[in-house]
């Protein structure tokens, strides 16, 4: 049984077994909501969506340097919007259109925090139907913010620079949490998840922190990893009962960043084959992860209609029950408005690319009817070398 190597990772176009890992979190956070056992603490499905989040957006980024030289920034924060923006407005405008229906619209919370809603500052925006949305303030903060960051740095190639910086943030947000008051004690070690994901990136894209790391995609380590990790989740209601009230910082809190550090470890088990990569790539765990995004949004939405029809619904029962459902609206929203959205942004970028490939060609054609006419072998030559090396 072999570890992967650096040059395979770098080969690979996608990680199949984060789909299974994504659809893991999504439903651990509707079971948290919603009637599951309180042993599963499954609010930390959502630091796990955090790390995936600054792994796989710093992957591309330091993928997309590697390939082309550069990073777009135009084309990451337009994937970015299609990506993100269309499905979370259309569930907030259900959302809001509900509740002035049932004439709620102000007394659930929803209409004081639309302005929350509006500038993604989500995570201030107090108790709501749209509640589960705070780490979408979270998230898209980060993907404003860490593209910025590291262009700034001089480019993601200077990988120690970003690396170093990204540690930095780490640290000082861990500073903030504790020198600090907040409305929402705590948010900003969410962002030491995502920080986690982005340091896990850099590492791994690096053939020094790759060596380091290697060890981890053996297949018989993966299996080791992988119920070390359910060791470390079944683990953390009793560390955050040990931590509650530090600082006045609940304890569930103050856990993330053991849980951040452990997801980190699973992530990287999980880039090469093996047991858990074949279970998580499974087409019914594909199936629930390409749709995680809109079932984290829609949970609301499903469980009031089930509350609506079967009141006296709980337990185990009404977190299958809500998951279901969520999961049938989700779909919905992955083929109306998800994909089509996803491809359109695509198309955008095709279109602009193509633009932008016709006006370098008239650019050099201007360049060359500007030249003289009739230039010596050797001029010519030299000409064309430099045209050659201006080309993108």
């Amino acid at each position: 049984m072999k570890s992967l190597t650096h040059a395979d990772y770098l080969a690979l176009r996608r990680f199949p077994a984060l789909d299974g890992l994504r659809a893991i979190a999504a439903v651990l956070v509707v079971f948290f909501h919603y009637g599951g056992p309180d042993w599963l603490q499954g609010w930390a499905g959502v630091q796990m969506f955090f790390v995936l989040s600054g792994f796989l957006i710093t992957t591309l980024m330091l993928r997309e340097e590697r390939g082309t030289g550069r990073i777009s920034l135009k084309e990451f924060y337009l994937r970015r919007a299609f990506r993100i923006l269309p499905v979370y407005f259309v569930v907030l405008l259900v959302t809001a259109v509900g509740s002035a229906v049932a004439g709620t619209f102000v007394s659930n919370g929803i209409g004081p925090a639309l302005k929350y809603f509006l500038t993604f500052t989500n995570e201030f925006a107090g108790s709501s139907p749209y509640g589960q949305s705070w780490s979408l303030g979270i998230e898209q903060k980060f993907y404003l913010v860490w593209p910025l960051v590291a262009i700034a740095l001089g480019t993601v190639v200077l990988k120690r620079r970003a690396g170093a910086a990204a540690l930095g943030m780490l640290l000082a947000l861990v500073v903030v949490n504790f020198t600090a008051s907040h409305s929402n004690p705590g948010w900003p070690l969410h962002y030491f998840s995502i920080l986690t994901g982005v340091l896990l990136a850099i590492a791994l894209h690096s053939p020094r922190g790759f060596a380091l790391l290697r060890p981890l995609t053996n297949p018989a380590a993966q299996v080791v990893v992988a119920f070390g990790f359910v060791a470390v989740h079944l683990s953390v209601k009793p560390i955050a009962a040990l931590l509650d009230g530090l600082n006045g910082i609940p304890g569930h809190v103050l856990v993330i960043p053991v849980y951040a550090l452990a997801t980190a470890v699973l992530l990287t088990s999980l880039i090469a084959p093996g047991p858990a990569t074949t279970f998580l790539s499974t087409k019914p765990m594909q199936f629930v992860g390409e749709r995680s995004y809109s079932l984290y949004l829609v949970q609301t939405i499903a469980a009031t209609v089930i509350a609506f029809f079967w009141p006296a619904m709980s337990g185990i029962g009404q977190s299958v029950v809500v998951t279901a459902l969520g999961l049938v609206l989700a779909s919905v929203l992955y083929v109306t408005v998800e994909i089509p959205m996803i491809n359109l942004g695509r198309r955008v970028i095709t279109r602009q690319r193509a633009a932008a490939a016709v006006r370098t060609a008239v650019a050099q054609r201007e360049t060359q009817q500007g030249a003289p006419q009739a230039p010596t072998p050797q001029s010519e030559s030299s000409r064309l070398a430099t045209i050659g090396q201006a080309q993108p």
